[in-house]
């Protein structure tokens, strides 16, 4: 959950009230927010010591999908409706005096389509800023960057100084050797190639070059005399620079998704047009796309929906008419009207605020939250089930019980790992088709989503080799998989893992491990004279880079047959005397190499157990089935 730092005292003005720590604190759990820190005490004590200190400020956690309470602003306005101070704020569209043909125009150049598509911006006219509303201002716009934008990826967000520029302005996309301006808090030109080099040691812009750094063109925003306003998404220039005497301020807000695009241009344009001479009100842009078709942007009309009294009332339990349920939405930021055609209607008109509404539960959940949820009535549900866990859950803790009564020890690795722990560590090839890889990783040790247990458990030895010999852990848990026949793209597996560590290898140790799961999972061991078995495991000397040569095995598992028709019997006994068998190979065991352990820095034999827990899921779920 995202957490705003807001000045207290310029909240409890905006409030019309001061609270109590425990008054504002229960007023907060009420809408659905939570007090995270007072800074107040801390400011005092700072006082009495002579120290320098900031004006007391409160961090408050608010809702992921709450964009709107993402400054002071929003919390402000939200907080004064639920308490009947103000009424919502109606926000407007203001055209300048020609009308829309005097719309600030912006044409959309078609190469942009290869780096960054979509553009919307808005302009705040005859703003008055002080200090914190500004500093308010520039921290929105992080904040958004942050969460629904992505780190900039999806969308970025740019304001620039209307008044030193000259429309209509161009969103083009170029070679980055062919563009060239004085970025913001510079004091010299530089051409985008140059600004590549010159942010790879700035923290905070560093993380945001990957995204346009390898387009052949970049995007940037020019106005009619060809001065930069920005290179999205990436930096402004210094020449549209906004400072506290900026008072007409052009928002520039780039995109690859039009979803995201939207409700970012709306947040921050209605935020902060309380500013404006004329509160609330955004003056629109002008957009000519590469088609030649006309768009006007920002869009901050109202959507309008249905909601229920009735429906309300079934999911909260109360007895309310459209009126009272009415009456509650705009406790929330809703403007409800009564339905003329249907007592039980009532019409919600959903501001641009609140992109979070998508279906009539959020405005039952918005009703709720202004009818306090612990005045809900306690009632029993008219229905009631019976949970039951999934087969692959039931199969690990069945693992996990039998090998933690043998003395093993249970770790819990992390899923992410590095690109070398998870194959040069263990003397394997990346075939490129195999593992989920991290796109912009923040770190090299979470680069990929691991394909084996081994590298966590390995880790874990190393950092508790200074424990008695000998070590013995494992784990029972995912592992992930490329799998292009999924819509997702990739698989999770379930599987069983152990590593003993000692002054001698283990390799029988790991096998009894093995064989005692098989035992409780009732999978019978298949022996080298039995070839008519139906069912059953049995392990086969292997070849594995990761193990010690002639130290290592291959798992097999033999399935039952799923139909046994009228010539099954004679088709097996015929295909067991031809050795032709369909056994599917599920893990691995043995001995790891010494080149193995060297790497994560073990001095002593290890040997390693690993298996898939999926092939016995459908086998089990029959028998656990037949049980209960």
């Amino acid at each position: 959950m995202p957490t705003i730092a807001v000045d207290k005292a310029d909240l409890w003005e905006r409030l019309g009230q001061e609270f109590s720590s425990e008054e504002f604190d229960k007023l907060c759990f009420e809408y659905g927010l939570e007090i995270d820190e007072d800074t107040t005490e801390e400011v005092e004590e700072a006082i009495k010591k002579g120290l320098p200190a900031e004006r007391p400020q409160l961090k408050i956690e608010t809702p992921a999908n709450r964009y709107d309470l993402l400054c002071i602003e929003g919390i402000s306005r939200a907080l004064a409706t639920y308490l009947g101070k103000t009424p919502a704020p109606q926000y407007k569209l203001v055209h300048p005096p020609g009308g829309e043909s005097s719309l600030l125009t912006i044409s959309i150049h078609p190469d942009t389509a290869k780096v960054r598509p979509l553009f919307a911006g808005a302009i705040l006219r005859n703003v008055k800023f002080t200090p914190r509303s500004y500093a308010s201002f520039i921290d929105l716009q992080d904040k958004l960057h942050q969460n629904i934008c992505r780190r900039r990826q999806l969308v970025s967000i740019g304001t620039h100084d209307l008044d030193t520029l000259t429309p209509p302005f161009r969103y083009e996309a170029r070679p980055p050797q062919d563009i060239k301006f004085i970025p913001l808090n510079k004091d010299k030109a530089y051409t985008a190639e140059e600004l590549m080099t010159v942010y790879e040691s700035e923290k905070h812009l560093a993380r945001y070059l990957h995204i346009i750094r390898d387009s052949p063109v970049y995007p940037i925003i020019y106005d009619a005399e060809d001065h930069v306003l920005s290179m999205p998404p990436i930096i402004n220039s210094e020449h549209s620079k906004i400072t506290l005497n900026t008072r007409n301020i052009f928002i520039d807000v780039t995109a690859t998704d039009q979803t995201k695009l939207d409700i970012v241009v709306n947040i921050v344009a209605t935020m902060f047009s309380e500013y404006c001479e004329e509160p609330f009100t955004i003056e629109p842009i002008r957009l000519v796309l590469p088609d030649g078709k006309v768009r006007i942007t920002p869009d901050i009309s109202e959507r309008q929906t249905v909601a229920h009294a009735s429906y309300v009332n079934s999911c909260t339990k109360l007895n309310l008419g459209a009126p009272e349920v009415s009456a509650l939405l705009q406790k929330m930021s809703l403007r409800a009207e009564l339905s003329s055609s249907n007592p039980d209607e009532v019409i919600v008109n959903i501001p641009p605020t609140r992109p979070d509404i998508l279906h009539e539960c959020d405005i039952m959940e918005d009703a709720a939250i202004a009818y306090g949820f612990n005045n809900l009535p306690d009632v029993f549900p008219t229905t009631s089930t019976v949970a039951q866990p999934l087969a692959v859950s039931k199969l690990s803790d069945v693992i996990r019980r039998e090998w933690a009564l043998a003395g093993w020890v249970e770790v819990l690795p992390l899923i992410l790992c590095s690109h070398e722990e998870n194959f040069e560590w263990l003397n394997h090839e990346d075939d490129n088709n195999t593992a989920v890889k991290i796109a912009n990783p923040k770190t090299l040790e979470f680069q990929v989503v691991r394909t084996t247990l081994i590298p966590g458990l390995l880790k874990t030895i190393r950092e508790n080799r200074s424990h008695a010999l000998p070590i013995r852990i494992f784990e029972t848990s995912d592992v992930a998989f490329k799998d292009v026949t999924r819509e997702r793209q990739a698989r999770n597996e379930r599987h069983a893992g152990a590593v003993w560590c000692n002054k001698t290898a283990g390799f029988e140790v790991v096998h009894g491990l093995l064989d005692r799961a098989m035992k409780m999972l009732e999978v019978p061991r298949i022996s080298n004279t039995d070839n008519q078995a139906t069912t059953g495991y049995y392990i086969k000397e292997s070849t594995d880079p990761m193990f010690f040569p002639g130290r290592a095995a291959t798992i097999y598992y033999r399935s039952v047959p799923e139909k046994q028709g009228k010539f099954s019997a004679f088709k097996q006994a015929v295909q067991s005397a031809m050795h032709i068998t369909h056994d599917t190979p599920i893990g691995i065991l043995g001995i790891l190499h010494p080149s193995v352990l060297e790497k994560f820095d073990i001095g002593f034999p290890c040997s390693a157990l690993e298996f898939t827990l999926e092939p016995f899921k459908k086998q089990m779920h029959k028998v656990w089935t037949v049980d209960e």
